[in-house]
């Protein structure tokens, strides 16, 4: 700006002239500069963009001796500018830098509040001071919180006037220095010249205050950090327990219902993350192929419980299987009041007839016995079994004791008509002798009673020369030790 004004003064040709070109094409108010002025060789104000100073004598202020004797730009040091009082800075340049003929002299009243306001970004901070100086040390600028340094002298400023002489009178640029304070604190002092001028600007740095807010912002960062940390943590257990323990809870749910056997049990594909979906159907295939394999398994059991329960040479029910019917048939028997016979059958010298046919034939005899009571027990609503060996058993519901001794002879009539040969038997074929117990089931009695009646009943008929029927009736008297008495 003062060299553009030094063009207009030089080129201008006249004081009325220049003036107006300066004012048309200057500012009046710069956010940095108070006023614009133009001086005459012999320091007086000839135009300026404040009218009340026009005619001011400034040929004895230092800075109008200086720049007519280096021709050259020049910062005077502090003042108050005598406008409006406030602490200022005048920058003059010689027209004669331009025009060798002329020896006016532009001014520009630089705004050190301007200043100040620019160096806040080095104060308002913990532990920093920071000023600006002329070349006599008076303040000239500092940030806003420390405004009432500014116009004193440097060795009057609390914590910089042990290096105000070191900084002031120093031939270098820029230095540094370290301290003890008068109030024991350490402080790092810098200093730096501004160019083409006497100015310096110092900065002092309390190294513990400083280290102070740096750990004080370290701490608020880490604090900031774990807020973070949490708030991400909250998120992704919110997330993974949408995402992932729900679904991973529902499958262990379905799992659950499929170890109690559960095969309806499904997970729903549409609830769960698209992640989950594969695990679904594997556990969808999965039920299916243990609920096909679960029905194979109770088929496979029930063929062997009813294999288990049958004798496989005769094809009738083996001892097991015929007690099972008969606990069923005496439980019935008994709730109904109804009676409950039972045939022991056995194959007369049999022994014997293995030994001189042997036991290939001898099973094949046992097995056409089978064939013969499984007849008769369809024909008679019973139920026939092999008891073991060559004897066997014909349990009959609901079959008194006559009926029952008629079903025996039947029985023995049957084997007989089968004409099985027997050489060493008195009657040259396979006969049998049958045991018949009948009985109205109670509380006195147990299963155990009509089989031991129905064998003791055997035992007699075979005593009585075999190929016979005997009947063994239930005394419903006790003995004197309390037992039940069975009699003939």
């Amino acid at each position: 700006m003062r060299k553009s004004a030094a063009y207009i003064r030089a080129s201008a040709g006249g004081v009325s002239r220049s003036c107006d070109l300066l004012r048309a094409s200057l500012p009046r108010n710069l956010p940095w500069i108070h006023n614009l002025l133009i001086a005459d060789g012999d320091g007086r104000v000839q135009c300026s963009t404040n009218d009340t100073l026009i005619g001011a004598d400034l040929s004895e202020r230092p800075y109008m001796k200086k720049v007519a004797a280096t021709r050259d730009i020049v910062f005077s040091d502090f003042l108050l500018a005598k406008s409006n009082n406030r602490p200022a800075v005048i920058a003059a340049y010689p027209v004669s830098a331009i025009n060798s003929d002329s020896r006016a002299v532009v001014l520009a009243s630089v705004d050190l509040d301007w200043m100040s306001k620019m160096m806040s970004s080095l104060g308002g901070r913990p532990g920093i001071s920071a000023v600006l100086v002329d070349s006599a040390g008076t303040v000239m600028a500092a940030p806003l919180d420390q405004a009432s340094m500014i116009g004193r002298p440097l060795d009057s400023v609390p914590l910089l006037s042990a290096i105000a002489e070191t900084a002031l009178n120093s031939d270098r640029d820029e230095g540094s220095l370290s301290f003890v304070a008068a109030d024991g604190s350490k402080r790092a002092i810098t200093f730096a010249r501004i160019a083409d001028t006497g100015s310096r600007l110092i900065a002092s740095i309390d190294e513990d205050k400083v280290t102070s807010a740096i750990n004080r912002d370290i701490r608020t960062a880490y604090l900031q950090l774990l807020f973070v940390s949490l708030f991400v943590l909250l998120g992704a257990l919110i997330a993974a327990e949408k995402l992932i323990i729900q679904p991973i809870n529902m499958l262990a749910t379905m799992a659950k219902r499929f170890g109690q056997g559960d095969w309806s049990a499904r997970p729903v594909r549409n609830r769960l993350p698209a992640e989950f979906v594969p695990l679904a159907r594997a556990f969808n295939a999965m039920a299916a192929q243990l609920g096909q394999r679960e029905r194979e398994l109770v088929a496979t059991n029930d063929r062997l419980t009813v294999i288990a329960s049958i004798d496989m040479l005769s094809g009738l029910a083996n001892r097991r299987g015929f007690q099972s019917r008969l606990d069923f048939e005496w439980m019935k028997a008994q709730q109904y009041s109804c009676e409950l016979s039972l045939l022991m059958i056995d194959v007369d010298h049999f022994k014997l007839y293995n030994d001189a046919y042997g036991h290939p034939v001898g099973d094949a005899c046992l097995s056409k016995l089978g064939e013969t009571l499984a007849g008769i027990a369809a024909e008679t609503m019973g139920f026939a079994g092999r008891y073991g060996g060559e004897e066997f058993c014909l349990l009959l519901p609901n079959v008194d004791a006559v009926r029952a001794r008629e079903i025996g002879e039947t029985v023995r009539s049957a084997v007989g008509e089968l004409a099985l040969p027997h050489a060493t038997s008195n009657h040259q074929y396979v006969t049998v002798s049958v045991g018949v117990a009948c009985t109205k089931p109670n509380d006195s009695q147990r299963p155990g009673d009509l089989i031991e009646a129905a064998d003791a009943a055997l035992y007699s008929a075979k005593h009585r020369g075999r190929n016979t029927v005997v009947e063994h009736g239930f005394l419903q008297a006790k003995d004197d030790n309390g037992d039940i008495a069975m009699g003939s």
